[in-house]
């Protein structure tokens, strides 16, 4: 993550990882999610600030949660069902229910899948946030596949030469095993940045760099701006203007819109006009074994990663990293030292848990 989306020193508490899974956990029971999946939540929430993926850990969207099932516009007891299904797919109504908790599940299902025939598929309508699409693509790389996720997200973006949003930012995530170099993780946004990185810039006080967002008329920002709220901008796809690429991102965005709300028989927001905002899902595992010898594939993976870590680097620069690295790194430090929260959000925390009379955060 880019140096200024990062909590300085001075602003940030280090919390237990330990202390945050269970805080988190009886912080959904008091909202009404079953124990089970109250872990499940926790798990994906706390994993994604152990990775250093801030935007989707507790600190944007915990908040966001619990307003959403105290508001009643998310089902703490979904009644998943399954809409259709063959032997590598299914099709899920998931009763408004979160994804961030129902997500590894349905990795899991497609996992199954895939075990039978090679490839298994899920797509998810009727459902909340998914949280870090990353986390449930490295749900298949525990059982020797490789996990792609996609997700399609509400009306936020303009399209190149638009005026109006149309579509999300509708993140693409890829997790594939190794032998022994980290595992490969990328999970970003179609868009110039991700939606939950200008909510972090808001409260670090951090610029927007250019061509990240546009003005509400649609012109792309040329200059580094101060931060916005929310209904102050329109976003960009990847790329921000025509000039550098931005039509890629926003074809990428629109074959995650394919694979997950059409796939699954919906229609994109910008066409129902709903509101709140729906999320479809696409759930994708591939079982190597199926294709090639596994620890092939591994030790592949391992020298075409490392060919990459060896690259020489550009003056300015000390390395050359592939998308997990980091994320590997940074879990490493933080189960030793602890995920560094703001204090704002440290606060927020200390609140609602004497609201809800839950055990605060243990600080180390």
């Amino acid at each position: 993550m880019l140096e200024r989306f990062k909590v300085s020193p001075e602003e940030q508490v280090r919390i237990e990882h330990q202390s945050l899974s269970r805080t988190v956990t009886c912080l959904f029971e008091k909202v009404g999610v079953a124990r089970k999946d109250a872990i499940e939540g926790a798990q994906t929430l706390v994993m994604s600030d152990l990775r250093g993926v801030e935007t989707h850990g507790v600190s944007n969207m915990m908040r966001v949660y619990i307003e959403n099932f105290k508001e009643g516009t998310l089902n703490p007891r979904p009644e998943i069902r399954i809409v259709s299904e063959s032997q590598g797919t299914a099709n899920v109504d998931a009763d408004n229910g979160l994804v961030t908790i129902i997500g590894p599940k349905m990795m899991r299902m497609a996992v199954a899948k895939a075990s039978k025939v090679g490839i298994g598929m899920v797509t998810v309508f009727n459902s909340g946030h998914s949280g870090a699409i990353g986390h449930h693509a490295m749900i298949a790389t525990e059982s020797d596949m490789i996990g792609v996720c996609y997700t399609a997200a509400g009306s936020l973006a303009v399209p190149p030469f638009g005026a109006e949003i149309r579509l999300g930012t509708n993140p693409i995530a890829i997790a594939a095993p190794t032998l022994n170099e980290p595992t490969l993780l990328f999970d970003a946004a179609t868009t110039a940045v991700a939606g939950n990185k200008l909510t972090l810039a808001r409260r670090l006080g951090s610029p927007i760099a250019p061509g990240w967002i546009a003005e509400l008329d649609g012109t792309v920002t040329t200059e580094e701006t101060a931060p916005r709220e929310r209904g102050e901008y329109l976003q960009t796809h990847l790329g921000g203007s025509r000039e550098q690429g931005s039509h890629k991102g926003f074809g990428f965005a629109l074959m995650a819109e394919v694979l997950s709300t059409m796939l699954a028989g919906d229609l994109p927001d910008m066409v129902t006009g709903k509101l709140p905002y729906g999320n479809r899902h696409s759930f994708v595992a591939y079982d190597i074994a199926s294709f090639t010898d596994v620890t092939v594939f591994k030790s592949n993976m391992d020298k075409m990663l490392g060919k990459l870590r060896e690259t020489k680097p550009a003056p300015g620069h000390d390395r050359v990293i592939y998308p997990g690295i980091s994320e590997y790194e940074e879990e490493i430090d933080r189960r030793k030292n602890g995920i560094p929260l703001h204090k704002e959000v440290v606060q927020w925390f200390e609140d609602i848990c004497a609201e809800l009379s839950v055990p605060s955060l243990k600080q180390l």
